[in-house]
Parts: C-alpha cells; sequence; structure tokens
C-alpha cells in the first residue's frame, strides 16, 4: 500500500511518498510551517509514513496542489480503483485537544465528497491562512476518492485545526484496518467488521 506521485505545473512542484501501512514517521517540507506541522501530525495519528517536497509561487498555490498530490498517492496506494478490498471501509473519531472538538467520519469506498463545517476566528493560524484548510481537505478528499464528514468546534483557531487533522488522522486509521477473521463483506465490494477501539498517542 505505497505510492509515490509528483505533479509540476508553472506554479507548484509538489512530490509525495505515501505508505498506508507505516509507522507514522514524517519527513516535510512545504515552505508553510503550519501546514508541515498538520501533514506530520496527519502521518503520526494515521501510522503513515509520509514524504512531502513542495515549493511553489503562492501559499493557495502550494496548499492546494499538495491536497491534490496527497490524494492521488492515497488512492494510487489503495490499488487506484472503487473496489478497494481487504479493509473494513469506515473509520469514526471523536479527537479533544483542550477546548476544542472535533469528529470526523470516513468512507474509502471510492466516491469523493466532503461535508465541512468548521469556522476560525483569525485570517492566519501561524503563517496558513484559515480559509486554505478547508481547500486542502477538499483537494485531498476529491483526488483520494474518499467521503468525509468533518466538523469541529471550540476557541482556539490552531487546536481546532490541529483537532481536525488528528480526528481525519484516526478515522483513516480505523477505515483502513486490515479486514480480521469472521469479517463480512460490505458494499462496494469492502468488507465490514465490528468497530475497535483506537488511542491517541499524545502530541
Amino acid at each position: 500500500m505505497r505510492a509515490e506521485v509528483r505533479r509540476k505545473t508553472s506554479e507548484t512542484d509538489v512530490e509525495v511518498s505515501l505508505n498506508l501501512r507505516g509507522a507514522g514517521r514524517a519527513s516535510v517540507s512545504t515552505s508553510v510551517r503550519f501546514l508541515d506541522h498538520m501533514l506530520e501530525t496527519l502521518a503520526r495519528h494515521a501510522l503513515f509514513d509520509l514524504e512531502v517536497r513542495a515549493e511553489g509561487d503562492l501559499e493557495h498555490h502550494v496548499v492546494e496542489d499538495v491536497g491534490i498530490v496527497l490524494g492521488e498517492a492515497f488512492a494510487r496506494a489503495l490499488g487506484g480503483g472503487e473496489r478497494r478490498e481487504g479493509v473494513r471501509r469506515f473509520g469514526f473519531a471523536a479527537v479533544p485537544m483542550d477546548d476544542a472538538l472535533a469528529f470526523c467520519a470516513v468512507d474509502v469506498v471510492g466516491r469523493s465528497f466532503l461535508a465541512f463545517a468548521a469556522s476560525f476566528r483569525s485570517e492566519k493560524v501561524e503563517d496558513m491562512s484559515t480559509e486554505n484548510v478547508e481547500h486542502l481537505l477538499r483537494s485531498f478528499v476529491t483526488h483520494a476518492r474518499i467521503t468525509a464528514h468533518i466538523r469541529a468546534e471550540g476557541e482556539n483557531d490552531h487546536h481546532k485545526i490541529e483537532a481536525i487533522f488528528k480526528a481525519l488522522a484516526v478515522a483513516l486509521r480505523e477505515a483502513l484496518s486490515p479486514l480480521t477473521p469472521g469479517s463480512r463483506e460490505g458494499g462496494g465490494g469492502v468488507r465490514e467488521t465490528a468497530p475497535r477501539p483506537t488511542g491517541l498517542e499524545r502530541g
């Protein structure tokens, strides 16, 4: 469950290497420090091994194309088609971070849809525009060909965004868990099993 993808345009140059059966290791350099932090967080809690190298003319273009390439790598790592067999398919997580609480439910069956319900008080968190959070996630979900429902509440924008990425990570880790004996086949050619508890490492 590995893939490497590169996308080079007149605006950006992005390379992603992704292993969905990794150990949570990440090496990320996008020129947007907060984006680096969120991608490292995603890899750590999803247990992906992830390498990202990106450069570009504008933050918006870099964020968008990182989402596109990461999504394409995810889709290829799962085989590229809609019949994504051998995984549990569905995942859910509720993740608190101090005042913030984020929820994420995913279906990796092969259809693209994002429902995003979170608002931010600040225009930027660190060096990243908050409007680019949804843009990144939408680019990723579209090209990964997954369904994701994400919502978050809280006071601190940094905490809300980080909780969102942790919730997405844990939900994906659950959805991509290997099948266990006694599982039954669900819709879309993907089997379902009873839910298992998942834990969050601190960080």
